[in-house]
């Protein structure tokens, strides 16, 4: 999540709850008979009658953000679901050079399809297309290649959507209240992905004519930065009604900001889904009222995808017989009214 563009209306957006993709990407054949369970981690179980043995290599994130280790946890969970699936899996990395190395061993090892979130989609462009040229198949993770050739599928986020649900939620819970102002805690200005979170959540306040965005400040998707940043927020804004805070992690931050300023007069909403922010949202003794999913389960339903593609299998509920170029996952507002549905798709 914190690098570079999902281009979030790139795909097919698909408008179901993001407890994951994998409710629509359930990956298996349309005319074999679909065995459903649900497992621990609550996504929706692919087509587990074993199949055709398939070796998936998967090329992720360096876990050094709660989002980002939740994308290693969910690739390798739903990996090991199949008995046909062999997970060749390499150490996580933020360093671009360090990984095109990696997934290059992983072409080497011919293994018969690629997971890859990389650490800069258009550093590891060519690398996909050397995948794709040897003919084995890249399911692009997230953040995006800058060219639609060095992928067989992307599945990633809706980042727009983030921030337009975010805006619309803030919306109704003010259209009532006259001269409602509204501030954003921002993720890091120089992503992509933050400046469409912000168009998002700008367009959705048009809707609303009562309402002012007052004040914006950037962090770094830390809690130390959103402990930071929010407290300049608290301190220049004396009055206003609620907070759109990008990101969960940096939503710690900011929520022990609050606190010690002993501010309680306006509603916040977070983005991307902890656990710890859902079970705030449950207890409803904070100022953290809903958060924004931008669902680590894609990576999941991008283990499910390669194992389709690995086996010639299109995804079950749809009439075609190859898997989609590009899905777009579905940005659902948590609340203390559906929070339930969604806890066990919290990540830490």
């Amino acid at each position: 999540m914190p690098e570079i563009p999902a281009t979030s209306r790139r795909g097919l957006l698909f408008g179901t709850a993001a407890i994951s993709a994998g409710a629509l990407l359930t990956a298996c054949t349309s005319n074999e008979p679909k065995t459903e369970k649900q497992p621990a981690d609550n996504a929706p179980v692919a087509d587990d009658k074993p199949g055709k043995a398939v070796t998936i290599g998967f090329a992720g994130p360096q876990a050094d953000h709660g989002w980002l280790n939740a994308i290693n946890v969910n690739a390798k969970s739903r990996a090991e679901k199949y008995s046909d699936v062999t997970l060749e899996i390499t150490e996580g990395s933020n360093d671009t050079a360090a990984q095109i190395g990696q997934v290059q061993t992983l072409i080497n090892k011919k293994v018969d399809v690629l997971v890859i979130l990389p650490a800069d989609g258009k550093a590891l462009t060519q690398v996909g297309l050397q995948a794709m040229k040897a003919g084995i198949p890249v399911v692009n993770l997230d953040r995006i290649f800058a060219s639609p050739q060095a992928y067989r599928c992307w599945i990633g986020g809706d980042n727009y959507g983030m921030g337009l649900n975010a805006g619309n939620y803030i919306g109704e819970q003010l259209k009532d209240k006259p001269n409602a102002k509204v501030i954003e805690l921002a993720g890091l200005d120089n992503l992509e992905l933050t400046k469409q979170r912000t168009q998002g959540f700008d367009d959705a306040l048009k809707n609303y004519p009562n309402l002012r965005k007052v004040a914006r400040q950037a962090a770094d998707f830390t809690v130390e930065s959103g402990q930071a940043k929010m407290a300049q927020l608290l301190q220049a804004q004396s009055q206003f009604d609620a907070l759109w805070n990008h990101d969960d992690d940096q939503g710690v931050g900011a929520l022990r900001a609050i606190a010690q300023a002993g501010r309680k007069d306006f509603l916040m909403v977070g983005g991307a889904g902890a656990r710890s922010a859902m079970d705030a949202i449950k207890a409803d003794n904070s100022v953290l009222k809903a958060t924004v999913l931008y669902p680590p389960t894609m990576a999941a339903s991008a283990i499910d995808l390669a194992r389709a593609l690995g086996q010639g299998k299109g995804v079950s509920g749809m009439a075609e017989l190859e898997i989609p170029a590009s899905l777009t996952l579905y940005s659902a507002v948590v609340t203390k009214d559906n929070v339930d549905e969604y806890l066990p798709t919290g990540f830490n």
